[in-house]
């Protein structure tokens, strides 16, 4: 017996901004001031010592105190305005220190002196202001990046663990780590249709390509519970994309339906393959039968795509991806990252649970990170499938139905 499930909303509400707390810490890594008070102050220190270090080995024929006047310039790239000029009067004292050392007393070295203590004082009070402009420039930059990845953030609607039959676990890195968005794209939908999931990868990187993925998305996410075939939603999220998407711009995408347990429906754009990883850890890549070209170039060739179905049970995974996955480089030899060498021991066996399947996502998603020597040079999406243990139950039922017929 067959239960009919209503098609639900799986889509968490996003915030229009970040937690405060999340644009704090932005502005912080924006402005070096996530790391300890000595470390940012150790450039400026450095050259206090370096400076008397100079002057005291030099002998007292020798006066290089005036040397310290480097001291607020470079505290200004790293401090607030009250460290540096706690900092600076630390050289200032240094400066007096060394001036007693080298017996600075006549008449024209007081002048001497007092002319450079008059310079230090300035320049200290310049740099204090300077460093008071830098954290005011820092701020508006964290604010915009913030904002960047907020609107990224709304853009992508993040599914939760669960939809419809499936779980997820996704990993997402833009490489535009100045406005922390990207042009890779992900979403899936529980329609009465099954379940639908589409993931894409826009050309470029940026506001452009955001622009172009919020086009992909927006069609995908009314097709898909408007139409009753694969087909014909990607055909609906090309005509978006011809129509809508900037002048030259198009997009990869690799579409995927789950309407019957057991199995998944496929349809290509032009897209990195996807890769199973099977119950005993066999790793297969699912190559189109039928390869298409990307979203928005459809008017270029003749025909239409086909889609492909294939089984995917109940201990299987499902490896999507974005060519910034498997065209990562390794950071010494410039090796592609071999992701169907490398996927299958670190995903097998992650259908049995979320928290297991978002550990191996968790674990694919360092391994790359440790081939690229922990930086990415385009945006990387990996999203990982599997199905519930409600399609599990429905898969015994469907077996102890055939086996039941077999006996009758």
């Amino acid at each position: 017996m067959f239960r009919i499930r209503r098609a639900q909303s799986t889509v968490a509400p996003v915030a229009p901004v970040l937690p405060p707390a999340r644009r704090r810490r932005a502005l912080l890594a924006t402005d070096l001031q996530d790391i300890s008070f000595l470390r940012r102050a150790s450039p400026a220190l450095t050259c206090i010592l370096l400076v008397s270090l100079a002057d005291f080995l030099s002998g007292r024929d020798r006066y290089l105190a005036p040397l310290m006047t480097v001291v607020p310039s470079i505290a200004a790239l790293t401090l607030r305005p009250l460290e540096l000029i706690a900092v600076c009067t630390l050289g200032l004292l240094a400066v007096l220190g060394l001036s007693h050392y080298d017996q600075v007393d006549t008449l024209d070295d007081e002048r001497f002196l007092y002319g450079a203590m008059v310079s230090y004082l300035l320049l200290m009070l310049f740099s204090a202001w300077v460093a008071k402009l830098r954290m005011r420039r820092a701020a508006a930059f964290a604010a915009v990046s913030s904002v960047a990845e907020a609107a990224q953030r709304a853009l992508l609607r993040l599914p939760g663990p669960t939809v419809g039959p499936l779980r997820l676990a996704v990993r997402y890195a833009s490489a535009a780590d100045a406005a922390r968005i990207g042009g890779d794209l992900y979403s899936a939908l529980e329609t009465p249709h099954g379940t639908r999931v589409v993931v894409g990868d826009v050309r470029g990187k940026g506001l452009g390509a955001v622009q172009t993925a919020a086009v992909v998305l927006g069609a995908f996410r009314e097709a898909a519970y408007d139409e009753g075939g694969l087909r014909a939603v990607a055909a609906r999220v090309e005509a978006s994309v011809e129509r809508h998407a900037p002048d030259g711009e198009f997009a990869t995408a690799v579409f995927a339906e789950f309407r019957r347990p057991g199995a998944v429906e496929l349809l290509q754009y032009g897209h990195v393959p996807p890769v199973q990883v099977t119950r005993d850890g066999t790793v297969q890549v699912l190559e189109a039968p039928d390869p298409w070209v990307p979203l928005g170039l459809g008017r270029l060739v003749p025909g239409e795509p086909t889609s492909w179905d294939l089984p995917f049970g109940a201990d299987d995974v499902l490896v999507l991806c974005s060519d910034g996955v498997i065209e990562a480089r390794h950071h010494t030899s410039g090796e592609f990252y071999p992701l169907a060498e490398r996927v299958g021991p670190l995903v097998h066996g992650a259908a049995r649970s979320p928290a297991e399947l978002e550990a191996a996502v968790g674990r694919v998603y360092a391994d790359l990170l440790e081939h690229t020597g922990g930086e990415l040079g385009d945006d990387a999406l990996l999203l990982l499938l599997s199905r519930t243990d409600r399609d599990r139950d429905l898969d015994l039922d469907l077996d102890r139905g055939r086996v039941a017929g077999e006996l009758d």
